[in-house]
């Protein structure tokens, strides 16, 4: 070992104070110094030419047209296998396997829509066994790609192009027939940016044709090494509480750890600290309430005390924006200096300003030397003005004239003049005056109006239910989104293009393009063709001149995103100097991919993720960088899994839903679980055991104060066999226990609890619709704003007073998202105060074992709960009725008197 003597005096000596980070406010920055970051253009470069043994790159990042079209048991090939036991075979195995998973993932919602529409074309949205979402005749607008604009697909119109950094993007509208609903877009899932959707000719349906695109903005407003060694010398003064003691030059690799101090620590959160500082992978296990969050922190500012000035920013993530922000809020005070990538916020005091976007604002630099940004942005200016010019046709409001014709070899100079010469002799009262050219007069009357665009519509449709709550609803957004994840993309920023076309020919049946373009061939003077066969002959020629149009856009397209993508390096040669100056990043998991050739060119070695065991695996190995060191996972896989869009990809043989967190603790791999809870009154605590045998208590939980009227009574099971239903969107529920929850929630309110302070959970999104639904029409409770959610949102969070809805009651002995020991265990860990739960204990004793021994945890004083029970029900229901406070006051004294 090195002597400690010979270790650099700037980062180990005594006499060197350590680095303290205070809270500041606001100030501007000094500019960093510009350097260019050539690693950044060589890894884009390089995914872009993957190596041979890695032929799962070579994919397309948009699935094919072939992917979505071909059933997934239809000659493509077969979803591998994911190993969740023991080791795999290779890292090239293991990595093209959950490749394939996660792209199988994304691709079989919309491929299964697809198998649907084309067995059944007609198929109403209310009608589909997939929950298609099926739209004719859209105020939104996807990538351009290489989708040609020549067929209305399904009445989906495409009406313009926006010019954007990002690509070009066509804005197409759509009609609403097939929803059978109006749609409130603010509160929608449909249609978030990065959405993939299938387009197909009407007359088509998906048979032979499917041109798959990106939604790229939804604007609501047209809607509606050897193995490498971490550092073993630490400074952990700030971990413990006397200040005249400074534990500096530690040696905790080797076993020096100050024991006998005294910190704010319990005993396992310092065992967890521990090991995050001496092991390469540090997982911690968090069970509710431990402190998981605040373990990261206070192992943060260790590594960030203990950080040398050449060395990498500290990478964090979380899998929720509002878990990222959660963490940097906690960071702040001692490192106020991070920089948050992404700027789905809704913080705008402490994280928004820290937004990268809102640094670069706060900052500007000039040119980076050698940087792609300049090129890249000259290059697309002139591609925008070649494609505008191209396209100017379109985008007149007139019919296409001779001269167009001409410049695109359709008709020839002698058949030209033909026209020009004919025209003469012709006054035409049939088109507008604004429309003069000759061709024009040669059609006639046989040039139509061209009504291709949607036309209002009102089918007498309702309005589309909410089936989100709005932070899910805010984190698909922010997922999705497509563009540099720093500014308000759902406004799509660039040069724009309105098509324009309102003429056309009239149509003609029997004749084949072939036959049109005989004529022409054979027809010098173009008044010799009869009237009749004019308009037909037009919109030939008409649809010839699109065709010659998207041919070469294709190629403008194509070479306008090659420099899309050199832009891209482009702007990140730039944040790589406002990043670099930075010692903590933070991002969503999702963000770790999206930004990976960014954040890789920054070399991090240290890269924390909380909420581990609800990442997907593929987003954890993202952020396993080639110059990774130091990886720590904090999470809970006894807790949420991470989410599929395909559910059959969650159990055997698939697990995709397995983290790997959670695969590595199955696996025997070391980690800490933290022990002490700082949330649950211990008598709440207790329906936990069967969960977490080994969780104890702090003592100041036992602190908190009793309920107004419930006679110290912190938790309780009313169990019924009130019959459950299932709504319109096949989501269960039980109105009778809803009403039974919503006059409850109107007792503790009127014993002076706040509705803040009350949050009612539901497994189910129908009940939790339907619960809300009856809150709102209280008489008692108008005005008020209700915390209803579904267990799935509530990861996390936590309030005093918990209502958990289960809903399930029914003959068939069925219990549904009830058997999920996760979710169960989220739902009985939210409450500080008071937990009451309403539902059907003797079915889910007898379905679920876990259940049996939670409702038995729960009932380790019978004759307490049997008697509240009977008489919640008689009294709440007399309260629902009578609604006065003698009733409330009754009820009050009755819970009271049953307390033994």
């Amino acid at each position: 070992m090195t002597d400690p003597d010979e270790c650099p005096p700037e980062r180990f000596s005594l006499h060197n104070p350590v680095r303290q980070y205070h809270h500041q406010s606001q100030s501007k920055e000094a500019a960093p110094t510009l350097s260019l970051n050539t690693a950044i253009r060589d890894y884009i470069r390089a995914t872009a030419s993957p190596e041979q043994d890695h032929p799962f790159l070579h994919k397309p990042e948009i699935p094919t047209s072939e992917e979505i079209s071909v059933p997934a048991d239809d000659g493509e090939e077969e979803v591998p296998v994911n190993h969740v036991v023991g080791p795999w075979a290779s890292k090239q195995k293991y990595l093209s396997d959950h490749y394939a998973l996660l792209r199988e993932d994304g691709i079989a919602p919309l491929r299964n829509v697809v198998s649907e529409v084309k067995a059944v074309p007609a198929v109403l949205e209310k009608e589909s066994i997939e929950k298609s979402q099926i739209y004719e005749k859209a105020g939104f607008a996807i990538w351009f790609s290489l989708l040609a604009f020549t067929h209305p697909f399904a009445q989906v119109f495409i009406v313009g192009l926006t010019f954007a950094h990002g690509g070009v993007a066509a804005k197409v509208t759509f009609s609403l027939r097939r929803t059978g609903k109006k749609i409130i877009w603010e509160q929608s899932k449909r249609l978030l940016q990065g959405t993939l959707v299938a387009l197909t000719p009407a007359y088509d349906m998906f048979e032979t044709i499917c041109k798959v695109a990106v939604v790229a903005a939804r604007p609501l407003s047209g809607l509606e090494s050897n193995p490498p060694t971490i550092d073993p010398f630490k400074d952990i003064s700030s971990v413990f509480r006397d200040s005249s003691v400074r534990h500096t030059h530690v040696d905790i690799l080797n076993g020096s750890w100050p024991n006998d101090a005294t910190s704010d620590l319990d005993a396992s959160q310092l065992e967890a600290l521990r090991r995050i500082l001496t092991k390469e992978l540090a997982i911690i296990q968090g069970p509710p309430g431990t402190g998981k969050t605040h373990v990261s922190v206070i192992a943060l500012r260790v590594l960030l005390e203990n950080k040398r000035d050449d060395d990498p920013p500290i990478i964090i993530a979380a899998q929720t924006n509002h878990a990222l922000d959660q963490l940097l809020r906690h960071i702040a005070p001692i490192d106020p200096k991070f920089i948050r990538l992404g700027g789905m916020t809704l913080d705008q005091e402490v994280i928004k300003p820290r937004t990268l976007y809102e640094v670069r604002q706060a900052t500007k630099l000039g040119i980076v030397p050698g940087g792609l940004r300049g090129p890249a942005l000259a290059s697309m200016r002139a591609l925008v003005k070649e494609m505008q010019a191209l396209l100017k046709p379109l985008a007149d409001g007139k019919p296409l004239d001779e001269e167009v014709f001409k410049a695109h070899k359709i008709l020839t100079a002698d058949q030209c003049s033909s026209l020009l010469k004919g025209a003469e002799k012709w006054v035409d009262t049939s088109l507008p005056d604004s429309v003069t050219a000759a061709i024009h007069k040669w059609g006639g009357e046989e040039l139509i109006e061209a009504n291709r665009r949607t036309q209002p519509e009102d089918y007498g449709f309702d309005y589309e239910e909410v089936d989100l709550e709005y932070e899910q609803l805010k984190e698909l957004e922010a997922e999705g989104k497509v563009g540099n994840g720093d500014e308000d993309t759902e406004v799509l920023r660039g040069e724009r293009l309105t098509f324009s076309e309102p003429w056309t020919g009239r149509e003609q049946t029997g004749r084949s393009k072939n036959d049109w373009n005989s004529v022409l061939r054979t027809t010098d003077d173009l008044w010799q063709i009869a009237p009749e066969c004019r308009g037909p002959l037009y919109r030939h020629m008409q649809q010839q001149v699109k065709d010659i149009m998207t041919s070469k856009m294709r190629r403008l397209v194509a070479e306008y995103e090659k420099q899309v993508a050199d832009l891209k390096i482009g702007k990140w040669e730039v944040d790589t100097n406002y990043l670099k100056e930075s010692n903590i990043i933070g991002c969503t998991a999702t963000g770790i991919s999206k930004y990976r050739g960014l954040l890789s060119s920054l070399e991090p070695k240290i890269v924390l993720i909380e909420e581990a065991a609800e990442t997907l695996e593929a987003q954890i190995t993202a952020a396993c960088f080639d110059s990774l060191e130091h990886l720590i996972l904090v999470g809970d896989h006894q807790q949420l899994r991470g989410r599929c869009n395909e559910r059959e990809l969650e159990g055997n043989p698939w697990f995709l839903d397995v983290s790997m967190f959670e695969r590595l603790v199955r696996n025997h791999v070391g980690f800490t679980q933290l022990t002490r809870q700082r949330r649950m009154h211990p008598e709440i605590r207790r329906g936990l055991m069967p969960i977490y045998p080994n969780l104890e208590d702090h003592p100041s939980v036992t602190l908190r104060p009793a309920l107004p009227g419930m006679g110290c009574v912190n938790s309780y099971f009313f169990s019924h066999v009130w019959p459950e239903d299932t709504d319109d969107l096949m989501s269960k529920v039980n109105r009778t226990e809803a009403e039974m929850i919503v006059n409850f929630f109107n007792y503790l309110i009127k014993n002076g609890a706040k509705t803040k302070d009350i949050t009612v959970l539901t497994f189910y999104n129908g009940q939790r619709k339907l619960i809300l639904s009856i809150l709102r029409r209280h008489p008692n409770l108008q005005g008020e704003a209700f915390n209803v959610v579904t267990v799935d949102s509530y990861q996390g969070e936590e309030n005093g007073i918990v209502l958990l809805s289960l809903v399930r009651s029914n003959p068939m002995n069925q219990i549904g998202f009830l058997s999920i020991s996760n979710r169960v265990c989220v739902a009985l860990s939210r409450a500080q105060r008071g937990f009451y739960i309403f539902g059907d204990a003797g079915l889910l004793s007898k379905q679920s074992r876990l259940w049996f021994k939670v409702v038995n945890a729960m009932s380790q004083n019978p004759r307490r709960t049997q008697i509240i029970s009977m008489l919640i029900l008689v009294v709440v229901r007399n309260l629902a009725m009578a609604n006065c406070p003698v009733a409330i006051l009754a009820l009050s004294n009755v819970i009271r008197k049953a307390n033994f």
